[in-house]
């Protein structure tokens, strides 16, 4: 059994009612949730939420609200992992047995339904704990600087001062979109980078959502690239 949660608390604090507002003409959530329905990858599509009205607009627009996430999970400091695993519990309480189960975030417009297919595909192959998308950092972090309150600029790695761009290390960091993970490494408390593998995805499809400004920023380059 495969299983879609979608954690929203109500509790936004730079962006008020986040989860749920409207963005390129539909509630932000609505993203994930026809992702999830159009992958056909699961068997529930479950949104884990404190909130009354998101959980209505959720279900509105196809998902599952069979409990309410409680308050202690639904703060600032509540990490990813113990609210999917206090999910899974409650789910295994109600009679169902999922084996995977993929967290995907409320806020990702930008999100495809094939990214969650080769990523299932890609930690069934790999066996790791997780699997979740990532993109090339912009810009070669060994060549980071550090800026002084004076003004003045360091290397973080002086090593590397001379050494040309081409021949420095690729890296990559986490996209924040959805993370597939067998039920053990949910409940098991794994750490999602430490045992995670990697489906790359291009930068132009990676936004983070913060601020008015970003909202806006992603709202215009979703409408000129899906809607005009």
């Amino acid at each position: 059994m495969k299983v879609a949660i979608i954690p929203a608390r109500g509790g936004s604090k730079r962006i008020p009612r986040k989860n749920i507002k409207s963005f390129a003409g539909q509630p932000m959530i609505a993203y994930a949730i026809r992702a999830a329905i159009d992958s056909k990858l699961f068997d529930k599509i479950i949104v884990s939420t404190d909130d009354i009205e998101i959980a209505s607009i959720a279900k509105a627009n196809g998902a599952e609200i069979p409990f309410m996430r409680s308050s202690e999970l639904a703060d600032d400091h509540t990490p990813t992992v113990p609210v999917i695993a206090d999910a899974i519990q409650t789910l295994q309480k109600q009679g169902l047995t999922p084996e995977y189960v993929c967290c995907i975030y409320p806020c990702v417009p930008f999100i495809l339904a094939n990214d969650l297919i080769l990523a299932y595909e890609l930690i069934k192959k790999l066996s790791s704990g997780y699997c979740y998308p990532v993109t090339e950092f912009p810009s070669v972090i060994q060549r980071a600087l550090r800026l002084f309150p004076d003004g003045k600029i360091q290397p973080i790695n002086p090593q590397n001062e001379w050494v040309r761009t081409q021949d420095l290390e690729t890296t990559y960091f986490d996209a924040g979109q959805f993370y597939w993970g067998g039920v053990s490494s949910w409940l098991n408390g794994l750490g999602l980078q430490s045992h995670g593998s990697g489906l790359v995805i291009p930068q132009w499809r990676v936004v983070d959502i913060d601020t008015n400004e970003d909202w806006l920023r992603a709202e215009l380059v979703y409408k000129s690239l899906f809607q005009e």
